[in-house]
């Protein structure tokens, strides 16, 4: 059965992108078979892999606009994951949703007839709570939120949750969060862990682990064109993002 999983949060640079790509690398190396769908107009997705955006010719885009099948826009990474892929005219076909009938069913309709090729799929969404989000949400089991351990990341989160609540209660009743990842953490520091506590205590949502390490080598991955598990195998970062994998192939989805 497929586990098809948003990874949302509103803010930028929270490691929405790094924690799709790296997630995804480690099911694939767990032997699962692992579709990535680039929602982000921006292409980051696409481009960490490895594949320019501006050289993409059937994008995620055309399959939210019916114009063409997610068969035809998918392509295999060198992490050895599959990839619907975005580049800038996403934002056109963002625009052009917005008096579509059922667009926020669109992006399910369209991964529902490639969902038995794939154990995961998980979603790259946009820094926003837009037409792609809200699809993204309507289309998924469980919903992810990469959140930065630093002061002032959650602000936001509520604004998230009343938007899950929403697609749960109107689009998709099967709609459940997985919990918060902590990102760029630095375990050291009574902050971090002040953060985390902070966030259980607010929003009473669980804490998906273990947290992710900052590092540098996030952001030197993508100009290989591969994740972390890919360009530094035995790096900390790496080694939790295959602990998250684990751990959610071991029920604790």
């Amino acid at each position: 059965m497929t586990t098809t999983i948003a990874v949302v949060n509103q803010k930028g640079g929270v490691g929405k992108t790094t924690t799709v790509a790296s997630l995804g690398a480690a099911f694939a190396e767990k032997g699962q078979r692992v579709l990535l769908v680039d929602l982000d107009p921006q292409g980051g997705l696409t481009f960490s892999l490895g594949i320019d955006p501006e050289d993409v010719d059937i994008t995620v885009g055309d399959v939210l606009l019916g114009t063409k099948k997610a068969d035809d826009a998918i392509v295999v990474t060198d992490d050895g994951t599959h990839l619907l892929p975005s580049n800038i005219t996403v934002a056109q076909a963002e625009e052009g949703l917005v008096n579509r009938t059922g667009r926020e069913q669109r992006l399910r309709v369209a991964l529902d007839k490639v969902a038995d090729d794939y154990d995961w799929i998980l979603l790259d969404c946009p820094p926003t709570l837009g037409v792609l989000t809200v699809g993204a949400l309507s289309a998924s089991q469980r919903v992810l939120v990469p959140l930065q351990a630093e002061t002032l990341s959650h602000r936001g989160v509520g604004q998230l949750l009343d938007t899950v609540h929403d697609v749960k209660q109107f689009i998709n009743s099967e709609l459940e969060i997985l919990g918060v990842l902590p990102t760029m953490f630095d375990g050291r520091t009574n902050h971090a862990q002040a953060v985390m506590r902070a966030i259980r205590e607010t929003y009473d949502l669980p804490i998906v682990t273990p947290p992710i390490p900052k590092t540098i080598r996030f952001a030197e991955a993508p100009a290989f064109g591969r994740s972390i598990l890919g360009t530094n195998k035995n790096h900390k970062g790496a080694e939790a993002y295959r602990q998250v994998a684990a751990n959610l192939l071991n029920g604790h989805r």
